[in-house]
């Protein structure tokens, strides 16, 4: 029986991530973490699933992608990759990649210090660098080393969303059905506005709010 307050079901959440393979896992680190961040109306919970459903890919990736090409790299990081061969020299390789990218801010070493990697975005709304990794861990109490092993597990990625969550104070935007406020404090911008609101309103007609 779900400690939610309306009837969140496991065939619910299989309704809204339909082709996921872990939906038992995924309910049962739900039920359990949410209601600790008070994510527990259908407006909240809807809120929560629509914006970490898209993050993850339907709760499918929790860990960055990194594997990027040498063009997408000269793309998206002009500032470190800003000739072809500095690109084609990292290109297709993810811990080089986020070492360089990561490198000197969000509390991360040097490049050579490999915290970009060990650091880079996990969990279901992908943390990242050492400042907030250490925030998450000083909040369970755990070493932040064992952080970034945790955020891979499901009882991780739902923790590390929620506070991240939390911290952003995303229950008031949930509340209010302010979907563009909320993904410009997760996003930095808009990119996938559209689908997180089709994911709002598909968990809301489920719930039947």
């Amino acid at each position: 029986m779900s400690e939610f307050t309306f009837n969140f079901t496991r065939d619910q959440l299989a309704q809204m991530i339909p082709k996921n393979p872990y939906i038992d896992h995924w309910f049962e680190a739900l039920n359990d973490i949410l209601p600790e961040y008070e994510i527990t109306t259908p407006q909240r919970v809807a809120s929560f699933l629509a914006q970490c459903a898209h993050e993850s890919g339907g709760f499918v990736f929790l860990k960055e992608n990194l594997n990027y090409k040498a063009a997408s790299l000269r793309r998206v990081f002009p500032k470190y990759f800003p000739d072809d061969a500095t690109a084609a020299h990292y290109a297709g390789k993810g811990e080089m990649i986020a070492n360089r990218v990561y490198a000197n801010r969000m509390g991360n070493g040097d490049e050579a210090s490999g915290d970009g990697y060990k650091y880079c975005g996990r969990g279901l709304i992908q943390l990242t660098g050492k400042n907030n990794y250490t925030f998450f861990a000083g909040s369970l109490d755990i070493p932040v080393e064992e952080a970034s092993e945790y955020l891979q597990t499901f009882e991780g990625a739902v923790q590390s969303a929620c506070f991240f969550w939390e911290q952003n104070k995303l229950n008031q935007y949930a509340d209010s059905g302010d979907i563009l406020t909320m993904t410009k404090r997760i996003n930095g911008g808009t990119i996938g506005l559209e689908d997180r609101q089709k994911h709002y309103q598909h968990a809301l007609h489920i719930f039947g709010a």
